[in-house]
């Protein structure tokens, strides 16, 4: 089993930045592929960005440029840094983790084999 929480989220104005963190436990953080999801309401939960147990980073068309995903193995943490926020950014953002060493854009929601409790952003313009 692993173990995920998400924290960092908040209420922002547009082109403003977050950073969001996830801790792991419960298993070898560096094994493995990780992601952040977002879902908007309304909306099915999309990929944002993935990283693989190497560190290759894949990002989403719309936030290619602004977000950085990151991982501390050492620590046991993955991070989003989020720059020049937009109103369409607004979503439950989720982190995730899978079973396999690698990420990727195309993989999916059910790709992924983990999940956080989610933390809110919000964006105003």
């Amino acid at each position: 089993q692993v173990q995920l929480v998400e924290s960092g989220g908040g209420l922002v104005q547009a082109g403003g930045s977050l950073r969001l963190s996830c801790a792991a436990s419960g298993r070898t953080f560096s094994s493995y592929a990780m992601g952040w999801f977002r879902q908007a309401p309304g909306k099915e939960r999309e990929l944002v960005a993935a990283v693989s147990w190497i560190g290759e980073m894949y990002y989403a068309d719309s936030v290619k440029g602004r977000f950085t995903i990151s991982r501390d193995n050492a620590k046991s943490t993955l991070y989003l840094q989020m720059n020049s926020l937009k109103p369409e950014g607004t979503a439950v953002y989720y982190c995730a983790n899978r079973r396999y060493y690698a990420a990727g854009p195309t993989l999916g929601p059910d790709e992924y084999n983990y999940w956080g409790q989610g933390t809110q952003v919000a964006v105003s313009s």
